[in-house]
C-alpha cells in the first residue's frame, strides 16, 4: 500500500479523503490485496514477482492469470471477447516497455516487469519447493515435451504432470480438458499465443481443475530452442523487442514497427483523455523549463561535479527515497552536501533540530560539508532534482517531497500535501524554508493545493529568484 495509506491514521483517514484523492488508475483489485495500475480499462498489476508468487500460493486460492504487452493492447482495441477475457481474469501482469511507458504517460509506475518467459521459470521454483505439479499445453509437436525436459534439468525437484501439443492436442476441447484434469496439475500453462489462450482458458475455466492457469506466449520455443531469447544486457536495455524483430522480420514487423507506434498512439490519447487541460499545460512547462535548464547548466554541473569530488570522499550524488504525489515513494536526487555518514548520524542529531514539528533541520548541521554550505546557501544542491521533474515524479512547483518516515508521523490533515506532485519551488520555499515551523509549512502547502493555477505558479516560479538570492532559511 502506500504511504498516503499508513496504519497509524487508518481511523483519521477518511476525513482526508476529499483532500487527498485516489491516484488516476491506480487502486487495489478487489479480493486481491495486490496495487494495480488501471490502463485500457484493465487492472493491471504493480507488484513485484515475491509478492505475487506469495497471492497465488495462498492456500486454497484459484487464479487464472494473463499477461499483456503493447501487442496485447492492440488486440484488445479490436477484439471484444479478448478484452472480455482479460478482464475476468484475477490478475493481468505487465509485460514490457510498452506498458511501462504507458503507465508514465499517465505519471505512474509499475513495480516491476513481469513478463511470462521471466516470471513463470520464478513461479515454478517455488511450486517445485512446496511440491506442486505442473501441466504445459501448445506449441508444435514435441515443443511441449521439449519445454518440459528443459524445465526439469533447470527446476530442481520440480513435478511435470504432463504436456500436450497445442495443434491436434487442443483440436478437441474435451478431450484436452479431460487430459489436464486426470493429469491433477496444480500449474497450467498455456502457450497458444495471443489471444487464442487466453480466449481458451477463459472459455474453459470453469472446467478445469488447475489451481493456477496462465498464457505464456512464446515461452514454450524460447525454452525447447525454437526461437532464441535475448542477450541478458539487450533484455535489461528493455528491448528485447527489437532482437525479436530481428530474429523474425517478416513475422514481426508489423506487431513491432507498425504496432508498437499504434499502440504508443492510443496509450498517448487515453492518458490525454483523463488529463485536465491545465495539468497538461504545467506538464508542458515543466518538461519545457527543466529540459532547458539541463542544457543551459551542463557546464556548471561538471565544474561542480570536480569540485564535489576534491571537497570531500562520497558520490557527486546523493539519492533518498521520498514520497511524491498520493504517496508513491520515488528515488530523489541532489548533489551530495553531507558527509558520506549523515543518515548514520542523524538520529544522535534529532534534538538539535531548529525546527518544531515532523521535520529535521539544524543550522548548524556538523554532517554538511564546506562546499554543502554553499550549494545548500544558494539551493544549488537542488539541482539533480530537475532530472525528477522530466520523469515526472516532481514538478517545478509544489510542496517540499517528504521522508517516508516524515509521512509516517503525519497527522491526518498533512495528508493532503500529497495529492498533488511535490515541487522544486513553492510557497513554502519562497517564504522562509527552514525558518518556517511544520504546522506553518502544512498552511501553506494546503493553501496551494487548494488554490494551484498556472497564474500561481508562474508567480512562484518568479519569486524563487529572489528567495534563492536572499537564501533565507537556507542551511
Amino acid at each position: 500500500m502506500t504511504y498516503a495509506r499508513h496504519p497509524r491514521h487508518d481511523a483519521a483517514f477518511a476525513d482526508a479523503l476529499p483532500v487527498i484523492p485516489a491516484p488516476a488508475g491506480l487502486t487495489d483489485r478487489p479480493g486481491s490485496g495486490i496495487e494495480t495500475i488501471r490502463l485500457f480499462g484493465l487492472d493491471i498489476v504493480s507488484a513485484t514477482t515475491e509478492a505475487v508468487i506469495d497471492r497465488l500460493m495462498t492456500p486454497g486460492r484459484r487464479s487464472r492469470i494473463a499477461f499483456v504487452n503493447a501487442h496485447c493492447g492492440n488486440v484488445l482495441a479490436r477484439d471484444s471477447a479478448y478484452f472480455d477475457a482479460l478482464a475476468t481474469a484475477d490478475m493481468i501482469l505487465p509485460d514490457g516497455i510498452g506498458m511501462e511507458l504507458a503507465a508514465r504517460m499517465q505519471g505512474l509506475r509499475f513495480r516491476e516487469n513481469l513478463n511470462g518467459t521471466d516470471f513463470t521459470p520464478a513461479l515454478l521454483r517455488r511450486a517445485a519447493q512446496k511440491g506442486l505439479s505442473v501441466f504445459l499445453l501448445g506449441g508444435r509437436p514435441g515443443v511441449a515435451r521439449a519445454a518440459a525436459d528443459k524445465l526439469v534439468l533447470a527446476t530442481p525437484g520440480l513435478r511435470v504432470a504432463g504436456h500436450r501439443d497445442g495443434y491436434d492436442g487442443m483440436g478437441d476441447t474435451d478431450a484436452t480438458v479431460a487430459a489436464i484434469n486426470a493429469a491433477q496439475p496444480d500449474i497450467l500453462l498455456v502457450a497458444a499465443g495471443v489471444p487464442l489462450q487466453d480466449l481458451w482458458l477463459a472459455r474453459n475455466a470453469h472446467r478445469l481443475d488447475a489451481r493456477i492457469t496462465m498464457g505464456v506466449g512464446a515461452l514454450f520455443d524460447f525454452l525447447a530452442g525454437r526461437v532464441r531469447r535475448a542477450p541478458a544486457p539487450v533484455r535489461r536495455m528493455r528491448c528485447e523487442w527489437v532482437w525479436r524483430l530481428a530474429m523474425e522480420p517478416r513475422r514481426m514487423a508489423g506487431r513491432y514497427l507498425l504496432g508498437n507506434a499504434t499502440f504508443l498512439a492510443r496509450a498517448a490519447r487515453e492518458t490525454l483523455a483523463k488529463t485536465e487541460p491545465q495539468d497538461i499545460a504545467r506538464r508542458a512547462i515543466d518538461v519545457t523549463l527543466s529540459g532547458s535548464a539541463l542544457l543551459l547548466l551542463a557546464p556548471v554541473v561538471l565544474l561542480l561535479v570536480i569540485a564535489i569530488r576534491l571537497d570531500s570522499r562520497g558520490p557527486v550524488l546523493f539519492k533518498q527515497v521520498r514520497i511524491g504525489r498520493d504517496g508513491r515513494p520515488f528515488t530523489m536526487f541532489k548533489f551530495r552536501s553531507m558527509h558520506v555518514d549523515a543518515e548514520a548520524r542523524r538520529a544522535a542529531l534529532l534534538a538539535q533540530s531548529d525546527r518544531q514539528g515532523v521535520c529535521f533541520k539544524s543550522r548548524n548541521d556538523p554532517r554538511v560539508t564546506r562546499l554543502g554550505r554553499i550549494l545548500r546557501r544558494f539551493s544549488i544542491d537542488e539541482a539533480p532534482q530537475i532530472l525528477n521533474v522530466l520523469r515526472g515524479e516532481m514538478s517545478i512547483v509544489g510542496p517540499r517531497p517528504a521522508l517516508p518516515e516524515e509521512v509516517a508521523a503525519y497527522p491526518a490533515r498533512a495528508l493532503g500535501r500529497l495529492a498533488v506532485k511535490p515541487g522544486l519551488t513553492g510557497i513554502w520555499q519562497v517564504s522562509g524554508r527552514a525558518e518556517i515551523g511544520f504546522d506553518k509549512m502544512i498552511d501553506m502547502d494546503l493553501a496551494y493545493v487548494r488554490a494551484r493555477s498556472l497564474l500561481l505558479d508562474m508567480i512562484l516560479i518568479a519569486t524563487t529568484f529572489r528567495a534563492v538570492i536572499g537564501g533565507r532559511g537556507a542551511y
